[in-house]
């Protein structure tokens, strides 16, 4: 691993772990802060994280285990629900 993504992989977790206390604190879910501490950090807004081809495939995994933890928290009743409203 280089130094230049363990200091990427610091920055990441330090700014997930400040946003996901923060929006504790305003009653929201983790998941939410993980997504908006990965927009902050990213090339559009701060840019502290750099090489974003080499990212791809680490994000694209993080974006199969979110969708695998929506799946999980449906339950196949409330999807019913929604289906017949």
């Amino acid at each position: 691993m280089s130094e230049t993504a363990l200091r990427d992989g610091v920055v990441l977790l330090g700014f997930a772990l400040v946003f996901v206390l923060l929006f504790r604190k305003l009653g929201l879910g983790a998941t939410l802060a993980f997504l908006v501490a990965g927009a902050v950090v990213g090339p559009q807004v701060l840019g502290l994280v750099g090489n974003v081809e080499q990212k791809r495939g680490v994000a694209e995994l993080g974006i199969t285990l979110l969708l695998f933890l929506v799946g999980l928290e449906l339950s196949p009743a409330r999807l019913w629900r929604l289906r017949q409203d």
